[in-house]
């Protein structure tokens, strides 16, 4: 493997896993990952930024297979994705010492028993001067664990970003194409960053004065685009809701299945885009995704043994944790004899700071007045919108 030059002695350690389909045995990769480092030698010391997954520690090395000699290991995020390979490149290259802050630090140590000796603490806004070459560490706490940093590289305007700004896509391009990364991207964000919106926004702060040239995460290509990437989370953390409801169901013998059609043709007719997931084969990545810019969230469910469908109970449990900008929530759905299936879902969504809009469970197949209610239900959400929204 050849390192892939960004500019003058800064190179890429693209680290592809094309076949990696499970994160953190929960998320889905449709499209595969990759781990990057990235090498940045200066006229006096060489240092490495980030580490990569101890499973591709082998393919890391193969970059590494001309470097004699590295003087530091910068860890932006203490993740074994990122930072799990450390100790064997400690163990190449034993000199080196592993550059941090002091939360970073106290993980590493924690999750992979690395000595104390072995570390340079540095402060939010401190530098090391490689000889022509300054790396000055900006902390970025919550994005998305709290020792979170990012490393600018200040001669050729690189921000090295780690998690911040990635993306789950395995590519042979080095540079991002806005059309290709938009959606990996906003998956990337939804799935992981999301529950962190306010931390983001303040982050988002802390790098605004900086003139990047690139932006080098630790997950997909590289951005040149810079104001483009920057532009979308900006928008995806604090910016307006859209005109969306998500509609997340299950049905087990039609009857909620009826209910959420009709609900889905009224919402239309009324002009609202409409993302209906069924959660019976549950991909949390796409519904996370359309939690970003939804408006109203709309739970669908049977009762089971009188509590909601177990894949409904997740559904929703997705929701409290991710934390979308959602304003309004809905519960439908219907049940045989009786139950709590309302309760037990109103009560699973804390975070959610949303107005819950009036819920419609029936018993049974729907009838014309269960039907009637749906309309209703979803009159109303088309005004709640037209109000927030400003819609004509």
């Amino acid at each position: 493997m050849k390192p892939v030059k960004l500019s003058d002695n800064v190179f890429f350690l693209q680290i592809n896993h094309f076949n990696r389909r499970l994160f953190d045995s929960l998320i889905p990769l449709p499209e595969g990952t990759s781990y990057n480092s990235y090498l940045v030698k200066g006229a006096a010391k060489t240092a490495l930024i980030d580490s990569v997954d101890p499973e591709k520690r082998e393919v890391l090395f193969d970059f590494l297979k001309d470097v004699a000699t590295l003087d530091y290991l910068v860890a932006n995020h203490a993740e074994q994705d990122h930072s799990g390979s450390i100790p064997f490149v400690l163990e190449k290259y034993p000199m080196a010492k592993v550059v941090t802050n002091p939360k970073c630090k106290e993980f590493l140590m924690s999750h992979l028993h690395i000595p104390a000796e072995k570390f340079i603490e540095v402060k939010d806004g401190g530098t090391l001067d490689l000889g022509g070459k300054t790396l000055q560490f900006i902390y970025t706490p919550w994005v998305h664990w709290p020792e979170t940093m990012v490393t600018w590289l200040k001669e050729d305007r690189i921000l090295f970003s780690c998690d911040f700004f990635g993306s789950h896509l395995a590519s042979g391009a080095v540079f991002s194409e806005e059309n290709i990364v938009h959606d990996p991207m906003k998956r990337y964000y939804a799935e992981i960053m999301m529950p962190f919106r306010a931390s983001i926004l303040g982050n988002l702060e802390k790098i605004k004065g900086l003139d990047l040239a690139m932006i080098a995460p630790s997950h997909g290509p590289v951005h040149k685009n810079v104001d483009f990437v920057k532009n979308l989370y900006q928008n995806w953390a604090g910016g307006p809701t859209e005109n969306n409801v998500l509609v997340a169901y299950v049905s087990m013998h039609g009857s909620t299945f009826v209910l959420v059609n009709r609900l889905v043709s009224r919402l239309q007719e009324f002009g609202i885009a409409v993302e209906k997931l069924n959660l019976e084969q549950i991909d949390e990545g796409r519904v996370a995704m359309a939690m970003v810019d939804a408006t109203t969230i709309v739970i669908g469910t049977p009762t089971v043994l009188m509590g909601p469908h177990p894949k409904a109970v997740y559904g929703a449990y997705l929701a409290n944790l991710l934390k979308p900008k959602a304003k309004y929530v809905s519960v439908i759905g219907s049940f045989g004899w009786g139950g709590k299936a309302l309760e037990t879902i109103a009560a699973m969504i804390p975070n959610l700071k949303a107005e819950v809009l009036k819920p419609v469970m029936v018993k049974g197949l729907p009838t014309a007045a269960d039907l009637a209610q749906i309309d209703e239900l979803a009159a109303l959400i088309a005004e709640k919108h037209k109000v927030l929204l400003g819609l004509k």
